[in-house]
């Protein structure tokens, strides 16, 4: 057993945004914490990996081309793969991902936001 990870202990270790940061892996699956804050995700898809957005604290919209929806704490969706979609925080947001590992942090979309890798936090 690895251990506990104390996600709030993790959060105060960075304060960047729309970077997220390996807190653990399980499956083949990277559990991710991040900040996001401002309108900077673009529309984009992920062809082969459905996504999962869980959010901590704050309210998250999560908009595919056709509907939307409003996320607050302690609630999660996901997005199927090849579904066309963005978020946009609502003030400061604390999310936990739930991703294959090699996602494209964007998509085939690259902009000011978009890593390469992801950072690996050590708890």
């Amino acid at each position: 057993m690895e251990g506990v990870i104390n996600i709030e202990k993790c959060f105060e270790k960075f304060s960047d945004t729309f970077s997220p940061k390996i807190v653990g892996e399980l499956n083949g699956q990277n559990v991710l914490l991040v900040r996001c804050e401002g309108d900077k995700v673009p529309w984009h898809t992920h062809d082969h990996e459905d996504e999962m957005f869980f959010v901590l604290d704050g309210t998250l919209e999560v908009l595919e081309k056709d509907s939307s929806l409003t996320l607050h704490a302690g609630e999660f969706c996901i997005v199927r793969k090849g579904v066309e979609h963005r978020v946009v925080p609502q003030g400061h947001v604390k999310l936990m991902l739930f991703e294959p590992q090699g996602i494209a942090h964007t998509g085939s979309i690259k902009t000011e936001i978009t890593l390469e890798r992801y950072e690996r936090l050590e708890p």
